[in-house]
């Protein structure tokens, strides 16, 4: 997970546009939202990125814990959010410090794909630590074997047009097959689960999980779970 973290850590060009970047973390955060059972909740967004629309998500819970790896995105999440009382930055290793039973909600949306499965089965030890006895797992954007880069592609196309940056989304994918994020697709890859293969792990770590009806933002191909503790 280092390279993608360095990755997303430099001046990356992921996001075809503003606009772009914009209505992607509109999307995402409207769909955390929906996952917040009370305005009383601890959230805890794990590996959050830039989280622009995070305000958005505190508004909807007591507090917002933005968990990211990355220090240079962290740096920037502690200045943006600095005002904001619900809204807590933490690094991953903070976590581990953190009270058990402590979150209602976690989060872990476009994350697995970046990461070994030994990782991931670190994440999930820290996250079931930390969530509370009926909090939730919501593990989103899960890339699947069988579906390759064209449905994301279409799906990247169908979001644009919808959201109005469908021009700029071209441009994207052109400059996106050149770039570094291709090159370093290309040379670790990303990793994908079944849906059998999802459930299983997250069995294993202790977790009873479901498939949700849909996915955590634009892309219906990926898959979203939601897990509680299994007793």
């Amino acid at each position: 997970m280092d390279d993608w973290i360095d990755y997303y850590d430099s001046t990356h060009t992921i996001y075809a546009s503003k606009r772009h970047r914009d209505v992607h973390f509109e999307v995402i955060a409207r769909d955390i939202i929906g996952y917040i059972s009370s305005p009383d909740a601890v959230v805890l967004d794990y590996s959050c990125g830039e989280a622009l629309s995070a305000a958005r998500v505190a508004e909807a819970c007591a507090k917002l814990i933005l968990a990211e790896p990355a220090p240079g995105v962290r740096g920037r999440l502690i200045a943006r959010f600095a005002p904001n009382t619900r809204i807590r930055v933490r690094s991953l290793d903070d976590l581990r410090h953190m009270a058990e039973r402590s979150v209602d909600l976690a989060v872990m949306n476009s994350v697995t794909q970046y990461m070994t499965p030994d990782e991931l089965d670190a994440a999930l030890a820290v996250i079931r630590r930390l969530l509370k006895p009926g909090g939730r797992l919501v593990l989103g954007d899960i890339l699947r074997p069988e579906v390759g880069m064209g449905r994301d592609v279409l799906a990247l196309v169908r979001f644009a047009a919808s959201r109005g940056f469908f021009k700029d989304a071209l441009y994207g994918l052109a400059s996106t097959a050149l770039s570094d994020y291709r090159q370093l697709r290309s040379r670790i890859g990303l990793q994908r689960y079944s849906e059998a293969d999802m459930l299983a792990k997250l069995a294993a770590a202790g977790f009873s999980a479901t498939r949700a009806p849909k996915n955590i933002g634009h892309n219906p191909w990926r898959m979203t779970f939601v897990a509680r503790h299994a007793f």
